[in-house]
């Protein structure tokens, strides 16, 4: 006699909320984000099938069947480790690496120091962090490091601007994609940074790695390299003198300024370059001395001298001349460089002034003051905001300032080393050094200062790209240069409200998979909207809209809820009931509803979401088909299955009407429409399309879209079902490795995985590996998702079929009650699920039945 099949199964959850501009890399129903200051929701997008699928004993499909157990594959959002094709040239540089300034000092003291350190290491990755104060030269050091490691056989060399984590784990991802990693998407950065530092610890290959102004030890303490074979080096710089840089195999190296030979070798060598030598005389080391040997404030003056044909005596009578304290009180000048540097900068000033594009100069470098001074893009001079700002007023004595014009301009500062100026580094073509910018903020009055800063925020804003993933580059600079720009006006970005850029840097990094940055950017972001404008200021509401999508991409669907819970009460109250924002959070609070298992809480919202979408934007509005599939998903996990299809059919319908036979939200859809055919019995049609899927995805969005992994994924479990069990293992197994390396070992996707592949190996026969699996399943479920989550009831279902089936039918049968009894509790007593555990307890209890295996 054999032990009686076991229908217990979930519906797969077909339809998710989620925005076409950042719908690569987010888990299956995802909620539609909020977009800035407006609370507008971007255009959502059909995401592919996922969470549990019911697999049948029988290959029609039907429930029970002797010698049959049913399984729950759970078809989840996965990355597929795959080597891009192509081959690698060696050697690769991901940077760029700055270029050397004119007559660049090569510091030989401090290079053998450096080199001497990398001779001695051998099986450890040598960490060395140049610290000083700025304007000393620490960055180009680092770069003539780099400069020398591409021609000394080194096969990697990566240029990170280290000032916020975000900027590391961005440039991490791009190497990891010049290299062609296998697990490199590029669409999850964090992932595929990961994916580096585990080549680079691995790795035969030369590296070197530079992290550039480190200004957060915690922050970065994540992401240091290492090498377990040697044949590593990085290189950090910084002005901080902190603990927490050194150790652990890191060693710093005080960089301090020129020696007087070196400044001496400098001004000779710069001033000859541009065939002036005749302007060096003896009161060059009186000059030097007078700068304070600073390498920046003497590229200042050479500058000035080339220009402006000065001798070193001339310069050195003007500088003693010009009267710093009305641009720097000794006050402002904390690192000790600030009024040398004022000092040439007046100079350098002055002299553009005299040129006919002077006070285009002038404001071209007031806005520059407040942005990156890592870089900006070429395309922020481009921009209406910055254009109008920096023309001369009345503007209607003078047309707008044009971008070739401001090209101009930027080549004449660039002149006076006021700015850097290299198109050939874009995205970050335009670089300040920052005590340069310093020095000009703090020559400005409180109105330039306001009407500066709230132009290069109107700027950034409008050369932001509408899609962050297709220039993953430019929004991650766009991201550092609103951060600079909110440390040095935080004031002005938050008067009246805050401005919209803000809102939009904070989009930019949940967008593009930066999870945790998100997380810690909204948070901070709602406590600052919170403090300044109030609890129920509709900025606040926003801010934590957007902090509840972060914990609800992160996996932390708890937390979410309770925010969503929150902006839904705030929402009514400020905008009223029908307003499209209020819905669009009642709608992100049923996504998270429906991840948590309050399947009926879920349904209740998404019919009303519908209903308010069709009288809001109409029947055909892509949000509206968006909120079908959404409610077709609810119905499926709610074992309505019948309803599902019918509104997944019209969901197929209406995209292949309004988008396309071939556009990738079409194609999602009928993915999903294949996962309720699946789950219905319809085998063999729901393969047919899901292998069509696979095909179609890969040629559209690549083999490694996040789109394309989900449905290979939902492949599997029909094939699966078709009893191609070794198929479906080799998929799974590949699952559950990339969950691990991509999530963690504690993500709930990732134990969802485990269970997929546990089921697998019950129907290969291997049942002691499906039990030791399923048994650590519940325990992480209980852990993650809580004891009464749907997820975790069926893991218990899932063990007692495996305990069962091995014989063990005391533990089977107790586990399989509380199953029932929670089943009732949870889902109703006339649920399929609890219909179907009742049947097969009852079956279990016949005599006899216990000796089955």
């Amino acid at each position: 006699m054999s032990a009686p099949g076991w229908p217990w199964s979930r519906p797969p959850h077909p339809a998710p909320d989620q925005n076409t501009t950042a719908a690569a890399g987010r888990p299956p129903h995802a909620p539609v984000s909020e977009d800035s200051r407006a609370h507008a929701p971007l255009h959502p997008n059909v995401s592919a099938a996922s969470d549990s699928i019911a697999i049948g004993g029988n290959t029609d499909g039907s429930a029970v069947g002797t010698g049959n157990t049913v399984y729950n594959i759970r078809e989840e959002h996965t990355h597929h480790t795959t080597s891009p094709s192509g081959e690698v040239l060696w050697p690769v540089e991901v940077g760029p690496v700055p270029a050397l300034a004119t007559a660049f000092q090569p510091r030989s003291a401090l290079r053998r120091h450096i080199d001497a350190a990398r001779a001695r290491t051998t099986t450890v990755v040598l960490t060395q962090v140049l610290s000083g104060g700025g304007g000393v030269g620490k960055t180009q050091l680092a770069a003539a490091c780099a400069a020398d490691a591409l021609t000394d056989t080194v096969d990697l060399v990566v240029w990170v601007t280290a000032t916020e984590q975000q900027q590391v784990i961005t440039q991490y991802a791009q190497a990891a994609a010049r290299i062609h990693l296998p697990g490199a998407t590029g669409k999850d950065p964090q992932s595929d940074a990961r994916a580096l530092l585990d080549w680079l610890a691995t790795t035969d290959r030369r590296w070197l790695v530079v992290l550039d102004d480190i200004t957060d030890p915690v922050a970065i303490t994540p992401w240091w390299p290492t090498s377990r074979t040697g044949t590593g080096h990085v290189l950090a710089t910084t002005r901080l003198k902190d603990a927490r840089l050194t150790g652990g195999n890191r060693t710093r190296i005080d960089v301090d300024v020129y020696t007087p030979e070196e400044a001496a070798d400098y001004l000779t060598l710069r001033l000859a370059h541009d065939h002036t030598a005749h302007l060096l005389d003896d009161q060059a080391p009186a000059l030097a001395q007078a700068l304070g040997h600073l390498p920046l404030a003497l590229s200042h003056a050479a500058a000035y001298m080339v220009n402006e044909d000065l001798t070193c005596t001339q310069y050195h009578a003007h500088f003693r001349r010009t009267r710093l304290e009305l641009a720097l009180p000794d006050t402002a000048d904390a690192e000790g460089y600030g009024r040398k540097i004022t000092a040439t900068l007046l100079l350098a000033l002055e002299a553009t002034d005299r040129d006919s594009r002077g006070p285009l100069a002038r404001s071209v470098l007031h806005l520059t003051a407040f942005l990156d001074p890592a870089g900006h893009p070429r395309a922020f001079w481009t921009a209406s905001a910055a254009l109008t700002h920096v023309t001369p007023h009345p503007v209607t004595s003078q047309a707008q300032a044009t971008p070739d014009q401001i090209h101009t301009v930027l080549r004449l500062l660039d002149r006076y080393a006021l700015i850097t100026y290299d198109q050939r580094a874009e995205p970050r073509a335009v670089r300040v050094h920052a005590l340069t910018a310093r020095a000009v903020r703090e020559s400005l009055t409180a109105d330039e200062l306001a009407r500066a800063a709230g132009a290069a925020a109107d700027a950034l804003l409008e050369v932001w790209p509408e899609v962050d993933q297709v220039h993953p580059d430019l929004a991650a600079v766009l991201r550092a240069n609103t951060d600079a720009l909110a440390d040095h006006a935080p004031d002005i970005l938050w008067d009246p409200d805050g401005h919209p850029v803000l809102f939009r840097a904070g989009t930019s990094l949940r967008d593009t998979g930066l999870a945790a940055p998100a997380i810690t950017y909204w948070q901070a972001m709602a406590a600052t909207s919170r403090q300044r404008l109030g609890e129920d200021h509709p900025d606040t509401v926003t801010a934590r809209a957007n902090l509840a999508t972060s914990y609800w991409q992160a996996g932390r669907t708890r937390e979410a809820i309770a925010i969503e819970e929150r902006v839904v009460t705030d929402r009514e109250q400020l905008l009223g009931e029908d307003h499209p924002d209020t819905v669009t959070a009642r709608a992100n609070l049923s996504v998270s509803y429906w991840q948590a298992g309050r399947t009926r809480e879920a349904i209740a919202i998404e019919e009303r979401v519908v209903t308010d979408r069709e009288q809001l934007l109409g029947e055909d509005h892509s949000f509206t088909v968006t909120a079908r599939a959404n409610l077709a998903a609810s119905y499926w996990q709610a074992g309505r299955t019948g309803e599902a299809i019918e509104l997944l059919e019209r969901v197929v319908a209406d995209l292949e009407r309004l988008l396309g036979e071939d556009h990738p939200d079409t194609v999602t859809a009928r993915a999903n429409l294949s996962v309720s055919y699946w789950q219905a019995g319809r085998t063999r049609e729901a393969i047919a399309i899901k292998e069509q899927v696979v095909a179609d995805l890969e040629q559209l969005l690549g083999e490694d879209h996040p789109d394309t992994v989900r449905a290979r994924a939902n492949l599997a479990a029909s094939y699966w079902q078709a009893r191609r069990t070794g198929e479906a293992i080799e998929l799974l197994e590949r699952v559950v490795a990339d969950r691990e390396r991509l999530l963690g070992e504690d993500h709930p996707d990732t134990v969802r995985a485990w269970a997929n592949l546990a089921a697998s190996y019950q129907q290969a026969g291997r049942t002691r590996e499906a039990i030791a699996i399923k048994e650590q399943v519940v325990t992480d479920s209980e852990q993650l998702l809580g004891e009464d989550h749907p997820s975790t009831v069926t893991a218990r279902a899932n063990l007692a079929a495996s305990y069962w089936q091995a014989g063990r039918t005391g533990e089977a049968m107790e586990l399989l009650e509380r199953v029932v009894s929670d089943s009732e509790r949870l889902l109703g007593e006339d649920h399929p699920d609890t219909v179907n555990a009742r049947r097969v307890l009852s079956q279990w209890r016949t005599p006899g039945s216990s000796n089955i295996r």
